[in-house]
């Protein structure tokens, strides 16, 4: 059972799903479920505190897996920047040959990268940055719509526009992420021009996911209204779980504030104690939309194989059933005589 894509060939998988780079939450122990499951895991590269911790986690990786998987490497701005050059240094030396990049441009990575062997998908919020980012010669695209967890960009385009849309403009293998939890979500992504999907909350509640149990029964708990756009007002819109410290920090930024008047309340250690201890309410906590469809806590290998088996149930069952044989073919009548 599989359903063969551009990304599944491009990338060396059996399903076209990744699971892509979360703060906090991509850990050896999950990426390797995920690759053993026949899908696309990718270890978080700046969950790890330094450059050696991560080439220990890939090891460690390695020991649970023999099928391909990847590291996500996030770039944003920061007042102390983490050494970017020598996690990209380690991702190299450790004989990854799959980089998540994000957050920023990645044109100054890709010959490092591309000289080693490594294929790079990148995520892009919307379709300029996703051509933008196909001419520079990446390998892939996953393409972020409103929906998702994290940074969803300022255009606030959801999924249903954003993906038909990339999809007229990429050629290269491209992966739909925001709002994407099951068979549904695959088969809607494939028919929308999407080459697979790219899923974090729904990965984030599995059995190996490292994360607390009480954040999973709150995602189960939770519906499609259980998020907050943070940093609106400051242009940097980010999309996290709903709960006290969120409320406030919404709340704060719509009378004026600033980010100095919340940067205590954002504070990534904060959101980490979370995932750590499981009071869902210590800290500012990533999750998508897509928590309004997730309503159980199963094992990676089960959920893939879920999600593939009722994609394909869709495709050649109830889609299929709907095109009827009686209609007259279009096609041989708009041949002419």
């Amino acid at each position: 059972m599989a359903l063969t894509t551009k990304f599944t060939e491009a990338f060396g998988v059996t399903h076209p799903i990744a699971q892509g780079g979360m703060q906090w939450v991509g850990r050896a122990e999950l990426v390797a479920a995920v690759a053993n499951a026949g899908a696309l895991g990718f270890i978080t590269a700046l969950t790890q505190p330094t450059p050696a911790d991560l080439a220990n986690e890939i090891a460690r990786c390695r020991d649970l897996t023999d099928k391909p998987f990847g590291v996500n490497l996030t770039i944003l701005p920061s007042i102390n920047p983490p050494p970017y050059d020598e996690y990209r240094q380690v991702i190299v030396d450790s004989g990854v040959k799959i980089v998540e990049t994000a957050g920023s441009n990645p044109a100054p990575h890709l010959p490092m990268f591309h000289d080693n062997g490594i294929k790079v998908l990148h995520k892009c919020t919307s379709v300029r940055h996703a051509v933008k980012a196909q001419s520079l010669g990446v390998d892939g695209i996953s393409i972020d719509g409103f929906e998702c967890a994290g940074h969803p960009g300022e255009d606030d385009i959801p999924g249903l526009v954003l993906i038909p849309a990339a999809a007229d403009k990429i050629e290269i293998p491209m992966i739909a992420s925001g709002g994407f939890a099951d068979g549904r979500g695959l088969a809607a992504a494939l028919a929308l021009g999407a080459d697979g999907i790219n899923m974090g909350s729904r990965f984030m509640c599995t059995v190996e996911s490292s994360i607390h149990q009480n954040v999973k029964e709150a995602i189960v708990a939770g519906d499609e209204r259980g998020t907050e756009l943070i940093f609106r007002t400051l242009h940097n819109t980010a999309r996290v779980a709903s709960n006290k410290v969120s409320r406030e920090v919404v709340e704060i930024l719509n009378k004026g504030g600033q980010f100095e008047d919340v940067k205590d309340l954002v504070a990534g250690v904060r959101g980490r104690k979370v995932f750590e201890n499981g009071d869902v309410d210590a800290g500012i906590w990533t999750v998508g939309t897509a928590m309004g469809l997730i309503d159980d806590i199963p094992t990676v290998q089960d959920l893939v194989t879920r999600i593939v088996r009722d994609a394909e149930v869709l495709i050649s069952g109830r889609l299929l059933n709907m095109i009827s044989a009686d209609e007259p073919d279009a096609e041989k009548e708009t041949v002419p005589a």
